[in-house]
């Protein structure tokens, strides 16, 4: 199955370690700055704190046990103690300030990504899948935020512990630190090797992931088709598709990890040997060497310490190329640009009081195929216009315009005698009232999802619209009546409720501009009239566009445009275009006789029951 069957294509990222989103990633410390600092600071203690302990026991050894001195062993003991009582809380601050960070992290990205949403045109929700979204600013971003905590946690103290390492090293013997020294170059190019593996192999697993999220958000919300059509086995064999390959491409990650360490191990143990080689030597030459026995274990004790900074660097270096692949796609969310945008100088728009003018409109949709040209359309103060036409006509594309969801390609739309781009999209979007023809409810109570219209109306005022809406009556029937839950999406109600719901939710707005798109479509007859009684509470008097599937819900419109193709080709009120005989004419008899015959089916099957 291609890419575009979830309907978005992953972006491709280059396999070469990319500096820039590693710097932008740091850069998310940037407000936390104090609390980064006093942990990097804490780590650094830590690291010294367990290098000098290392330096005690090869005092132990030689001025102590080898000296038999009983008193120093005392003093020396007593220092060690008290460095574990340092160490101790070094670490305790540390691990509390990294797993506080990495949380401030995570909400700053989600909440960054999150708003950003908000911002996005229609276009990028058309082509980018919920669930490829979902993988961003849930999985993504906790990434991230692990490896500018825990991960940055490891690393300082991988690298300080090593530092000071060499240099307590130094300090006992510098010649035999530059027989250890060599073993960095190593390290490094055995590290620049895997890495380069390491992460095509975890991007290709982002990849299929996000591929993996969207089939899964798909095929649950799809779940009444697929079981509908006896899809379930083919669903599954598609799924399994991507996690097989997903399974392939963590694999081979996780095998060159796993390759990383015993490369490491293999490595350091040369250099622990030439220590004990060259070490012994110079202990038989103790007197102009000054090499001790103690210093050869501490010198054997730092290399072995070495390990473990090293087998973190290793396990950390794996998951910043994962954490990288995941920051390459969340920053291109973050980086992705609104096609929409207020000009820089546009104002607020006031009341509606002018006409609502197309002039010369032409749009089209990324395939560059004219939906609309030269379109010309004049919409007068309180007018209801209904808009009917087959399928592609360019219907919703004439509301998608006028809500500025989507701007002319040419032309322009005016309103108040002025281009509405000089105006700012939050002011013409809070003079809109919109029903959809699939409605959409949040999780939560009824009274909550009519309130989303005006979040400081009072309950009277969310009562009264539902009222208006035809909604009151069936929402009364309720154990919990205006605080029943609706479910996730309304699952709980049926499509009618849910419409009326949302036409109550439209009608709190007191919207100057009111939309109806093909509402009624999706209803019975008893629900439809309820709809049609509440969509005459609230045109009446107000500017209107209603896109209609059944004609018989437009008969009272002003006006009737019929559009084909994106062109007007019949409009004028109910009665005027029926005594033209034309194209809508055909239609509503079409319509009108169709119904009816399933009135009659209807009736007589009520009468035989």
């Amino acid at each position: 199955m291609s890419d575009n069957h979830y309907g978005f294509e992953e972006e491709e990222f280059h396999t070469s370690l990319n500096s820039s989103t590693l710097l932008r990633i740091l850069g998310q410390l940037r407000p936390h700055w104090q609390m980064a600092l006093g942990f990097i600071v804490t780590v650094g203690m830590v690291a010294f704190t367990e290098a000098f302990m290392t330096r005690l026991g090869a005092m132990v050894i030689d001025e102590a046990i080898l000296a038999n001195n009983r008193d120093r062993l005392i003093d020396i003991m007593a220092v060690y103690a008290a460095t574990y009582v340092v160490l101790a809380v070094c670490v305790y601050i540390f691990i509390a300030l990294a797993g506080k960070l990495g949380q401030r992290v995570t909400y700053d990205l989600r909440k960054q990504m999150f708003n950003h949403l908000q911002d996005l045109s229609l276009r990028y929700y058309n082509k980018t899948a919920v669930g490829w979204i979902m993988s961003r600013v849930n999985s993504d971003s906790e990434r991230i935020a692990d490896l500018v905590s825990w991960g940055l946690l490891d690393v300082t103290w991988a690298v300080m512990n090593m530092t000071a390492a060499f240099a307590f090293m130094l300090s006992i013997n510098w010649q035999l630190t530059l027989v250890v020294l060599p073993i960095v170059p190593v390290l490094l190019y055995i590290a620049n090797w895997f890495k380069k593996r390491i992460l095509v192999h975890y991007r290709e697993a982002r990849r299929y992931n996000s591929k993996i999220t969207g089939s899964y958000n798909e095929m649950i919300t799809g779940v009444r088709v697929i079981k509908a059509l006896n899809r379930e086995d083919s669903a599954l064999a598609e799924f399994g598709v991507n996690t097989r390959l997903m399974y392939t491409s963590s694999y081979k990650a996780a095998w060159y990890s796993a390759l990383f360490l015993p490369s490491i191990y293999m490595t350091s143990a040369l250099a622990v040997g030439a220590v004990m080689i060259v070490g012994g030597i110079q202990i038989e030459n103790a007197v102009t060497t000054g090499m001790t026995i103690g210093g050869v274990n501490a010198f054997i004790g730092y290399i072995t310490f070495m390990m473990w900074p090293v087998q973190d660097l290793a396990r950390v270096y794996a998951e910043m190329q994962h954490a990288i692949a995941s920051a390459e796609r969340a920053f291109s969310l973050i980086d992705a640009q609104p096609d929409i945008v207020n000009r820089e100088q546009a104002q607020e728009l006031g009341t509606i009081e002018g006409q609502i003018v197309f002039d010369n409109v032409t749009f089209f949709y990324d395939d560059n195929k004219d939906v609309l040209e030269n379109f010309n359309l004049t919409i007068n103060v309180g007018e209801t216009i209904a808009l009917v036409g087959a399928t592609g006509s360019g219907k919703s594309t004439i509301v998608n315009l006028l809500c500025r969801f989507y701007e002319p390609c040419e032309g322009s739309i005016l309103i108040n005698g002025r281009d509405y781009r000089e105006y700012t999209l939050q002011s013409l979007h809070s003079k809109l009232g919109i029903v959809l023809q699939t409605p959409h409810l949040f999780r939560g109570t009824i009274a909550d999802n009519i309130r989303y219209g005006r979040l400081e109306a009072t309950r009277a005022e969310i009562e009264e619209a539902a009222k208006l809406a035809g909604a009151h009556e069936f929402i009364k029937t309720f154990e919990k009546g205006y605080d029943e839950e609706v479910g996730e999406s309304g699952v709980l109600l049926s499509t009618g409720q849910k419409q009326l719901i949302s036409l109550a939710r439209a009608i709190l707005a007191k919207p100057e501009l009111f939309i109806m798109d093909e509402a009624t479509s999706s209803v019975d007859t008893l629900t439809e009239d309820l709809i049609q009684r509440g969509m005459e509470a609230v045109m009446r008097g107000r500017t209107s566009i209603v896109i209609a599937h059944r004609l018989s819900t437009i008969k009272s419109a002003d006006r009737i445009i019929v559009l084909e193709r994106g062109k007007i080709i019949e409009q004028g009120s109910h009665r005027e275009l029926i005594l033209q005989r034309g194209h809508y004419y055909n239609l509503y008899t079409k319509q009108f006789r169709k119904e009816r015959e399933q009135r009659y089916e209807q009736a007589l099957q009520d009468t035989l029951a």
